[in-house]
């Protein structure tokens, strides 16, 4: 069954552009695409997609605005409010943004001139329960979130990880996709999505952000700590 995608943004060339990749794919479906964030909301609770593409900055309702409404709304009413995977696709790389749309759930967060493969990559990623976000993104924020964090986390383990799990997160946290985490750790890819798994649940995370998050907050992404439980 084909991946069903509302693109939002206020930019008719970024609309058409993004249409024109994501349907070029045999497993993607663009039921719609929007101007504004108000738009996206009311495409959203009457075509009932897969994945929402959102830009941050359009007028009236912003993607970060939209983000936060259907978290509050299928929080609310978990058997009525359908919320797709979110991915933010802009031209914005601020902390700011990125922080505020991965707290607020979104799946992933790209730059608008990342690889036609790469946007690809994210949707099929969102609506399968995992998140991409660009690599140079995904390390140099969560690096920088780290000192303001560290030591105030409030996510625990609920067992330590195994050495092995622990080179995978460091990797994750690196920015490596699960191919790149197997190249370098020379196990399998099915090994590396084993071993993600399991992190998961140990850290009941919703995600691999959330779990390279951790990682930085931790400071098992600097070897600041082995992995065990953090501190309360």
């Amino acid at each position: 069954m084909a991946i069903s995608v509302i693109i939002a943004d206020d930019q008719e060339m970024v609309r058409t552009g993004f249409r024109m990749i994501l349907e070029s794919q045999p497993d993607i479906e663009v039921l719609a695409d929007v101007v504004d964030g108000t738009a996206a909301l009311s495409a959203v609770d009457r075509l009932r997609p897969d994945v929402l593409l959102l830009d941050i900055r359009m007028p009236g309702t912003d993607g970060l605005e939209v983000t936060r409404r259907l978290a509050e709304r299928a929080a609310a009413h978990p058997e009525h409010g359908h919320k797709p995977r979110i991915v933010i696709v802009t031209t914005f790389d601020l902390d700011a943004y990125v922080h505020a749309a991965l707290h607020g759930g979104a799946s992933g967060f790209l730059l608008k001139d990342a690889s036609p493969a790469m946007l690809v990559e994210a949707v099929r990623a969102a609506a399968a329960g995992d998140a991409l976000i660009s690599p140079a993104i995904t390390v140099r924020l969560l690096r920088e979130l780290a000192p303001a964090t560290a030591g105030g986390t409030t996510r625990t383990l609920a067992e330590p990880l195994t050495d092995r799990e622990q080179d995978v997160v460091r990797a994750l946290a690196r920015g490596r996709t699960n191919a790149e985490i197997a190249a370098e750790l020379y196990v399998s890819l099915s090994t590396v999505k084993t071993h993600l798994a399991n992190v998961q649940i140990k850290l009941d995370a919703r995600n691999r952000v959330e779990i390279a998050a951790w990682a930085w907050e931790s400071g098992l992404a600097t070897g600041r700590t082995g992995g065990g439980p953090a501190a309360p």
